[in-house]
C-alpha cells in the first residue's frame, strides 16, 4: 500500500478507521524529509496492515503545530487512536522496520492498564 496524504480534515478519521497509524511530517525544502521519503514508501509496501500517512508541514501548519512539530522529519506512530511514538529525525531502514515492528508488538492493554496505576 502506497503512503497517504493527510489534513487537519481528515487526521481524526484516518486515526478512527486504521488500527496503526504511521505520521510522518515533513516539507518540500527539507533535505533530511527528502531523504527519508523512499525509506517511508518502502515500508509502505512492506507493510500493508498499517497505514503510512504523510502530512506536508507547510500546507497543513495548523496540524503541524496541534502537534507540536518543531523539527522535521518527525514520525509519529499511532496504535489504537493513541500516540504511542514520536521522534524527530530520518530513521534509516533498519531503524524504521524495529519501530514498525515494536508498534505491531505493543499491547495496548497492558499499556492502557499501565497508565491508569501511575500517580501524577
Amino acid at each position: 500500500m502506497a503512503t497517504i496524504d493527510i489534513t487537519q480534515q481528515s487526521f481524526a478519521q484516518t486515526l478512527e478507521d486504521n488500527g496503526i497509524v504511521f505520521v510522518d511530517f515533513w516539507a518540500a525544502w527539507c533535505g533530511p524529509c527528502r531523504m527519508f521519503a523512499p525509506t517511508y514508501g518502502a515500508a509502505a509496501e512492506r507493510h500493508p496492515d498499517v497505514t503510512f500517512a504523510k502530512v506536508d508541514t507547510e500546507a497543513e501548519q495548523a496540524l503541524a503545530a496541534a502537534a507540536n512539530i518543531t523539527s522535521i522529519p518527525t514520525l509519529m506512530a499511532f496504535k489504537d487512536k493513541t500516540l504511542v511514538f514520536s521522534q524527530p529525525g530520518a530513521l534509516n531502514a533498519t531503524g524504521l522496520e524495529e519501530v514498525i515492528q515494536a508498534v505491531k508488538n505493543l499491547d495496548m492493554d497492558t499499556l492502557r492498564d499501565e497508565a491508569g496505576h501511575q500517580h501524577v
